[in-house]
């Protein structure tokens, strides 16, 4: 979603040249359309005219400026080039004002190229002259436009911090236009970190402010992005009440930019929905306006979406063609989480194709990708909520120093009284002692309790080591020391080629065990020592076991096993879905297991009142009735050859159970051997807390 800003002598005559050229023919295309641009050039050419005319003249620096942030998304080019002119003539006439909005307008125009440091440099020119000037209102955009640009660079702490500080400058100058954009950033930067809640919140404030400056236009910029929140989060009613009421005013005013993004929006609130006729037709609508708009970000969000839709329709060269483009701007302008997006994309294509080579790169792209915007993200969230506090208690800080200075100025008027007040003084030294006495009685005990807590913790540690390690000799020494053997017999020569390639299948085999197995370990591990942070959002639990079946179906299909998904589309929980995953991945790999060939294996789900109830059932061995009731404890190690000799830890039920307490729900098994094994388990619905605009 869009951040909202406010908007020698041979060289020197080439430039200029360039720059006539452009604002005498290559303007003309556009000017009809436009009327403001239209109006500026007439103006800056009427000028030019006149017989005392200047290039030092204020006013036509301040023209050339505005026809720079004019031709932003129109003409970037022709950004640069006039705010250059306007930066050499300003400084030629010791203009500070004119240097600092066209030094602005060349921070902008990089910003836009995704060379952040280079636009960094040129707000930060831009701003000491404007601090020079103290022209507040400048100072105002030009801060916001430093936090947009480390947001983009992904330091959000910074942005942050930025952004907070601007919205005191802007408090401090009544400034409500500034106050709406930045609270707006804000938002944006919450939603962009699934921060839903806090994102909502920002969003209802600026929507109070929008509704005292009465401008329908700031409304309808910030419904745009408003519904491309409630998009993310499935709430596609709302998401289209809000498009539908910002195109309206955007189509009315012929503002370009925001209504290719409005088109955009639309387009994949359709696409959420599976309605990818209509997503198709939305999208095609903001493409044509981006043949006329320079707009990198919103240009390569509209083309993953294309990509997207076709590929839901199974036209996959068209879906390669966009994503491929999508690629490569992306790339170009450090955009990661769309360059993410396209190799996702990609990959599908081509496992689609069956080219496997080019399926891999992408795939192995998407995740690296992937992991790091999930490991920046986490620490950035981090980093987003430390930096807020910062502020609040520097805020905090300043208020308890003005509060001291007023009570310094009282002191003189209150000294008669203080003979009056030794006595009560002499009583609350006595009180505020048995108080100190209170208190560090009370810290004495919770330390002595921590102390207990803590003993407690270090023998849980070292039983959960001394089960890592039972386990890592029992279960992953002995597959590890079959494949030294084996190696050792091929080295040796008591075994040649043909024979050693027989064995592969079963080394294939027993390394993805040992895969499995580590990643139990490790996520039991975790659980167990550090205590694993449940962070819930709304996940569709249909899409998770489809990327499960994919991910084990060769598994499946070496035994010749069937796996159905019954389940709806529209399964929406509340859960973290790193958690879910690992449930779901061992229930399937279990029930692989336990199942003998040619058998089934089905994915269901039932919705309860307050949750969902998923089921897991096999046409398997079953469990008999004592081993049902070891097989979820949690010091548990149950563990049992799968019907082709597969091997397991006894982990994964206890550690399935762990994960699914901890999003509030429940598991349990039926079973009766031999026919077969039903394990359900529940998750709580998604809490709908938000109430329709308006």
């Amino acid at each position: 979603m869009p951040l909202k800003q406010k908007k020698n002598l041979m060289s020197q005559l080439k430039k200029l040249a360039l720059l006539l050229v452009f604002l005498s023919l290559g303007y003309a295309e556009v000017h009809s359309q436009i009327p403001r641009r239209d109006s500026l050039l007439d103006q800056i050419n009427h000028l030019r005219k006149k017989r005392d005319f200047s290039p030092k003249d204020s006013l036509h620096i301040t023209l050339l400026n505005d026809l720079g942030e004019e031709m932003r998304y129109y003409k970037s080019d022709s950004l640069y080039l006039l705010s250059k002119e306007a930066y050499t003539n300003a400084s030629d006439a010791n203009d500070e004002l004119g240097q600092s909005k066209s030094l602005f307008g060349l921070g902008t125009y990089y910003e836009d190229q995704g060379k952040y440091d280079q636009s960094i440099a040129y707000y930060q020119k831009a701003l000491l002259l404007a601090k020079d000037i103290n022209d507040e209102k400048l100072i105002l955009n030009i801060e916001n436009n430093i936090a947009s640009v480390y947001y983009y660079k992904g330091d959000y702490a910074e942005a942050l911090s930025r952004y907070l500080q601007g919205i005191e400058l802007a408090t401090h100058i009544a400034d409500d236009e500034m106050l709406s954009i930045i609270n707006e950033n804000i938002a944006n930067l919450y939603a962009s970190q699934y921060d839903y809640d806090q994102a909502i919140h920002f969003y209802k404030i600026v929507k109070k402010i929008n509704e005292r400056i009465g401008n329908e236009i700031y409304t309808a910029e910030t419904l745009s992005n408003l519904a491309s929140v409630y998009a993310d989060m499935g709430e596609l009613e709302y998401a289209m009440f809000n498009i539908n009421s910002s195109l309206t005013v955007f189509e009315k005013h012929n503002i370009m930019d925001w209504l290719a993004y409005a088109y955009e929006v639309k387009g994949k609130t359709y696409l959420k929905g599976g309605d990818y006729k209509w997503a198709l037709y939305w999208y095609k609508q903001s493409e044509m306006i981006h043949k006329n708009v320079e707009d990198n970000r919103g240009e390569t969000t509209m083309l993953n979406g294309i990509s997207e839709t076709y590929l839901g329709q199974q036209k996959d060269s068209l879906s390669e063609l966009y994503a491929l483009k999508a690629f490569s701007i992306s790339k170009k302008i450090k955009f990661y989480e769309e360059t993410q997006r396209s190799a996702k994309i990609l990959y599908q294509i081509n496992k689609n194709k069956e080219d496997y080579v080019s399926a891999l790169k992408f795939h192995e792209l998407y995740h690296t990708l992937h992991d790091t915007i999930m490991a920046n993200k986490n620490e950035k969230n981090l980093t987003m909520l430390v930096t807020k506090l910062d502020f609040e208690k520097q805020k905090e800080d300043l208020i308890v120093e003005n509060e001291k200075a007023l009570a310094s100025q009282k002191r003189y008027i209150y000294a008669a009284l203080l003979i009056l007040t030794i006595f009560l003084i002499v009583t609350l030294i006595v009180r505020r002692n048995e108080k100190i006495q209170k208190r560090l009685n009370v810290e004495l005990y919770h330390k002595t309790a921590k102390l207990v807590e803590n003993e407690k913790e270090l023998r849980d540690i070292n039983e959960t080591k001394d089960k890592l390690f039972s386990i890592i000799g029992h279960d992953l020494r002995g597959p590890i020391a079959a494949f030294q053997g084996l190696l050792k017999l091929y080295k040796d020569g008591e075994i040649d080629s043909k024979e050693f390639l027989q064995f592969i299948p079963k080394l294939s085999s027993d390394i993805d065990h040992i895969s499995f197995t580590l990643n139990n370990l490790l996520s039991w591990g975790r659980t167990q020592m550090n205590g694993s942070v449940t962070k819930p959002s709304i996940v569709s639990i249909d899409n998770l076991v489809n990327e499960n079946i994919n991910l084990l179906s060769e598994t499946a299909k070496a035994k010749s096993l069937t796996i159905v998904n019954k389940m709806s589309t529209n399964i929406h929980t509340w859960v973290d879905s790193d958690q879910i995953d690992i449930v779901i991945r061992n229930l399937m790999s279990n029930a692989i297991k336990f199942t003998p060939e040619r058998g089934y294996i089905t994915f269901d789900a039932v919705e309860r009142s307050t949750a969902w109830e998923i089921s897991v059932r096999d046409t398997g061995v079953g469990i008999d009735e004592a081993t049902q009731k070891k097989i979820f404890e949690k010091n548990s190690n149950v563990t049992t050859y799968g019907t082709n000799d597969e091997k397991g830890t006894g982990l994964g039920l206890s550690l399935c159970k762990e994960m699914v307490e901890k999003n509030n729900g429940k598991i349990w098994v039926e079973s009766a051997a031999p026919n077969g094994s039903c394990f359900y388990f529940t998750l709580p619905k998604v809490r709908n807390k938000l109430k329709k605009a308006g």
